[in-house]
């Protein structure tokens, strides 16, 4: 008898435990966090900030794939609570200036990003200024990503001020990397837009051209950036996000993970849970 009472008392505080676990986190609100579609280095890291915020604080996170302008548009109204995603100060700069007042930077979350023209190793051109004399080798074309992307801004800029006899043609992210793909199978010439963070500069060797002419400006660094109103409405999440920045071997694994056939929250996931010490580092 003093058995099943004993159980029953056990059962019972587990019981109870769980209740108020379940409690605390159905007190905590639903945080939205934007990530720019279709680019690995904004799945990669919003996928593993938003995997903290879920199994180590308790939030529950949607995550959403929006386009740059409404990623903006959606944290200054409040659509969205937070983006981990905000290049800085060229690629994303002119949404900054027109939205800086009503969003809040957080911090960085990564720093060297750069935007620009990319080749493989094996092509002889070293610079934006000698494209016109391998036209032919690339075929009279530079393989673009999403029209209206801020490398591809920059690119067309970089076309009239080198005077390139070069068309841009836009795709994808994916496209473009399929392009590259092939290209580098067969050891042919390619130029394509691109940055730093991304998967390909792990797979194979690649380079930026030289850009005497600062058209794509300097390095950049991609910041996170939050609602005003983040701060009351979940203060936990904001000090997370505040401190969550890593290196490009940490979203280098992240992202060759899914590049290789993971889904973002299961390669999010074993990242997490492999690196409790670095995760314990931004929860302090």
């Amino acid at each position: 008898m003093s058995l099943i009472k004993h159980l029953l008392c056990g059962l019972g505080a587990a019981s109870m435990a769980l209740g108020m676990a379940a409690s605390m986190a159905a007190d905590k609100p639903e945080l939205k966090i934007g990530y720019v579609n279709g680019w690995d280095d904004s799945v990669a890291a919003t996928h593993v900030a938003g995997e903290i915020l879920q199994s180590k604080l308790g939030y529950t996170v949607k995550l959403q794939p929006v386009e740059p302008a409404i990623m903006w548009q959606g944290v200054a109204r409040g659509d969205l609570d937070a983006t981990l995603s905000a290049w800085l100060p060229a690629t994303h700069g002119e949404y900054f200036e027109k939205l800086k007042d009503k969003i809040v930077v957080l911090g960085t979350n990564y720093e060297g990003a750069k935007i620009g023209l990319i080749v493989p190793d094996y092509v002889e051109a070293k610079s934006i200024e000698d494209l016109n004399q391998y036209s032919e080798a690339f075929d009279g074309k530079i393989t673009g990503i999403d029209a209206g992307a801020g490398v591809m801004r920059r690119t067309e800029d970089a076309i009239k001020q080198y005077d390139l006899d070069l068309r841009l043609m836009p795709s994808s992210g994916p496209a473009m990397t399929t392009a590259l793909t092939r290209a580098e199978k067969a050891k042919e010439p390619i130029v394509v837009t691109g940055w730093i963070p991304h998967w390909m500069f792990a797979k194979w060797n690649l380079r930026f051209l030289e850009d005497p002419k600062k058209v794509f400006g300097d390095d950049e660094h991609v910041d996170t950036v939050a609602n005003p109103g983040l701060a009351s409405k979940a203060p936990e999440a904001e000090a997370f996000l505040k401190k969550f920045s890593w290196g490009a071997e940490e979203v280098g694994e992240v992202m060759l993970a899914i590049r290789d056939g993971a889904k973002p929250e299961a390669a999010a996931r074993e990242w997490v849970e492999k690196h409790p010490e670095r995760v314990a580092e931004w929860l302090e």
